[in-house]
Formats: C-alpha cells, sequence, structure tokens
C-alpha cells in the first residue's frame, strides 16, 4: 500500500475523509500537537514551553495567519487537523473537526512536537507499537509530575504510555532519545504508580490497551500536557487539538 504524502494527508483531513488519530498517517513525517492562545498570552506560555521542553517541544511558532510556513507550507491550522477542542476560561467546552468558526485573529500558533513521530523508527527496529496494532489511540495519563510553571501557566505533567517486550526496552529507549523533539526518550520505565498513576487500564485520555506478561511499561512526556496548563491558566479563550489527533507537518524524523 502506498503511504500518502504529509500534504495529500492534510487536504484529505481539509475535506473532511480523515478524522481518526493520526498515529501511522503519513510514516515518517512529523506530527505535532497544536496550542493556539491569544496574543496577551503567547510570552507566558512560550516560557512556559521552554522550561518544560519534554512535553512542549517547539516545532513551529505561527504568530499570524493560519499557515505553518515553516513547517507545512500551503497548510491552515484551522482545519488540518482531526480534531479541535475548544477551551473557554480554561474548560473543555466543545469538540470539533473544523475550528474555523472559533479562530481569533490575534491567536499565536504553538506546534508541539508529539510522540508519534518517533513510532516510524520504533516499528522500523522490529518494536512493537500495541495502539497502532490494535486500531485504537495511544492512552495517556495525568502524573503527579509537576511541570515548572511560567506565569499563568502550570500543572502536572502528562505522559504517553506504550508496553514494550522487557528485551527490547533498551532499544526503544535508545531509539527515542534521538528524538528530542518529539519528546525524547522515556521520563519513567516501570510501576506506573511511581508516577502517580493508579490504573493504567483507565487512561485520562485515549484508549486503554493490552499489556502482555513479557512487557514492561514505558513512558514519555505528553503533548497533551499544555491542555492541563490551559485549565490552569484560564485564558478566555483557546484552541488546541484533540488528544492522538494531530498536525502532519512536511519535516520528515530527521529534519527538525
Amino acid at each position: 500500500m502506498t503511504t500518502m504524502s504529509a500534504q495529500q494527508t492534510r487536504l484529505k483531513i481539509r475535506s473532511g475523509n480523515l478524522d481518526g488519530p493520526t498515529a501511522n498517517l503519513a510514516a515518517g513525517h512529523v506530527q505535532a500537537n497544536l496550542v493556539a492562545l491569544p496574543r496577551e498570552y503567547a510570552l507566558d506560555f512560550l516560557i512556559f514551553a521552554t522550561r518544560n521542553p519534554k512535553p512542549c517541544p517547539i516545532i513551529e511558532i505561527v504568530d499570524t495567519g493560519t499557515e505553518a510556513k515553516r513547517s507545512a507550507p500551503g497548510s491552515d491550522l484551522r482545519t488540518d487537523l482531526p480534531g479541535y477542542r475548544l477551551h473557554v476560561s480554561g474548560k473543555h467546552v466543545d469538540s470539533a473537526t473544523d475550528a474555523r468558526t472559533w479562530w481569533k485573529e490575534d491567536f499565536v500558533s504553538f506546534l508541539l512536537g508529539c510522540s508519534f513521530s518517533f513510532e516510524a523508527a520504533m516499528m522500523r527496529a522490529g518494536i512493537p507499537v500495541r495502539h497502532q496494532q490494535s486500531g485504537c489511540n495511544v492512552p495517556m495519563y495525568v502524573t503527579d509530575l509537576p511541570c515548572e510553571p511560567a506565569g499563568k501557566f502550570s500543572g502536572p505533567l502528562v505522559v504517553s504510555m506504550r508496553p514494550i517486550p522487557r528485551q527490547q526496552v533498551k532499544l526503544a529507549t535508545n531509539i527515542t532519545e534521538n528524538f528530542s523533539h518529539a519528546h525524547g526518550g522515556p521520563i519513567h520505565i516501570g510501576d506506573p504508580s511511581r508516577i502517580g498513576i493508579r490504573n493504567l487500564t483507565t487512561p485520562d485520555f485515549g484508549d486503554a490497551v493490552q499489556i502482555y506478561e513479557d512487557e514492561i511499561p514505558m513512558f514519555w512526556a505528553c503533548g497533551v500536557t499544555p491542555q492541563i496548563a490551559i485549565e490552569m491558566a484560564e485564558p478566555e479563550i483557546a484552541v488546541t487539538h484533540e488528544p492522538g489527533k494531530m498536525f502532519i507537518t512536511d519535516f520528515t524524523d530527521k529534519d527538525p
């Protein structure tokens, strides 16, 4: 089967023909989380992202307009993601596949690296990626690990989890450490209770996946972290991606 290019995938999403999780779409291309905020909040959020580079690795900042000119020429951040969330006074109040009616002229948009970007490299190395095998979204959990605050932005780290065969844990770590633009190496391996996760069968975002007897849960910083920080900061409006439904850039997984 021929893999669609990043541009073809964005256009298919824009047309409404793709609305599911983006894992393994345009494989080998960098995927990004979206945070769009009023300009008055942009500096504080930039500082928050800079202080917390594991969950918030910056791919591009779009300070005017809706085109990611550096990472995806011809794109439109209002239509080219399969799912969006509207936040009002910090609260998630609505979800949609098109954000045009929510968008404000003074928005500054941040594209932040996503761990989907390293999954193609993991699979090339023979490491199973369970949520892709299962046809579901990656499980994501709110931890008790605090982010470093900046201005009004603060909150706990969110992580994504992938169960990895015990003998491939070191290989998965080594591969993902090369993807600093996609959260880098894992922040925790093993017992989830050590980072405040009580039950792996009930993720805060995404879908639960099966963990086999010979597998170890591995946890990576997640770009949903800013959505918790937005809840704490309470901007009058913000638009983010729906967890697992990312913006696909033209960058390959070796570019940024």
